[in-house]
Formats: C-alpha cells, structure tokens, sequence
C-alpha cells in the first residue's frame, strides 16, 4: 500500500515537472497579475468616491436646514472658504456631479481589466488546466 501512494505521488510531481512555460506565457501571468493589483487598487478608490459622494449627499441635505442668511464655510482644497446658502449647494452639487463622473470612470476601467482578465485567464487555464490557480483568496 505504501509503495502505492509513493508512486501516485511520483506522478503528481512528474506533471509539475512536465509543464513547460514558455516566454509568452510567463508575459501573460505577469500582466494577469499586474491586473489583479491594478484592480484591487481600482476597488479600494472606488469605495472610497463612493463614500465620498455620499458624504456630498448628507451634506446637500443638512444645508437644507439652514437659513438662507447664513454663511456656510465650504472646503476647497484646504481651505474653509464661507458663502451663501445657494452658492454652497451649487458648489456642492458640482462635487457631486465630479464624484459621480469620477465613479463612472473607474467602473468603466474596472470593466475593460476585467475583461482582459478573463480573456488572460480563459488562455491560461487552457493552457495549464489545475496547474495555475489565478482566483482571488478574498
């Protein structure tokens, strides 16, 4: 029985040591990978902005409350400046639409990686089968 399990384990090992990769292939798992990082990075900025536009959202609705007399100071790079009631919610509704368009970038960027990584991933496992693990440990 032991000289069994010794022999089955041989071959395991022989198929790791059958898989040939050539310098294409090497180029393909690098560039799936630097899409993997690419596209953490591109979840992290994403939840960020989100937050974001819903930080701009609470404070649209805060504002709401206030009296039209009222100066409100508004953060611009980093600098508090006070305006009006109206010229606040202006500026603010123009943060919101830049966040909303900076959210649509990403997930359009996400989009086409994505595809690339499927395309890299479907070639790869085809290539290599069980011999390459290319999911995400999340």
């Amino acid at each position: 029985m032991a000289a069994k399990v010794a022999s089955s384990t041989s071959k395991v090992f022989q198929n790791h040591d059958d898989v040939h990769i050539s310098f294409e292939d090497q180029q393909r798992i690098n560039r799936f990978a630097k899409h993997n990082v690419r596209m953490d990075d591109l979840k992290m900025e994403l939840e960020m902005k989100k937050n974001d536009l819903k930080c701009v959202e609470e404070a649209l609705e805060e504002i709401e409350l206030f009296d039209e007399e009222e100066d409100i100071p508004f953060l611009i790079g980093e600098v508090f400046l006070s305006h009006k009631l109206g010229k606040t919610q202006e500026l603010l509704a123009e943060t919101k639409d830049a966040v909303i368009k900076e959210i649509a970038s990403i997930e359009a960027k996400t989009k086409i990686i994505k595809a690339e990584m499927d395309e890299l991933k479907a070639h790869l496992y085809q290539r290599f089968g069980s011999n390459i693990s290319l999911e995400n440990d999340d």
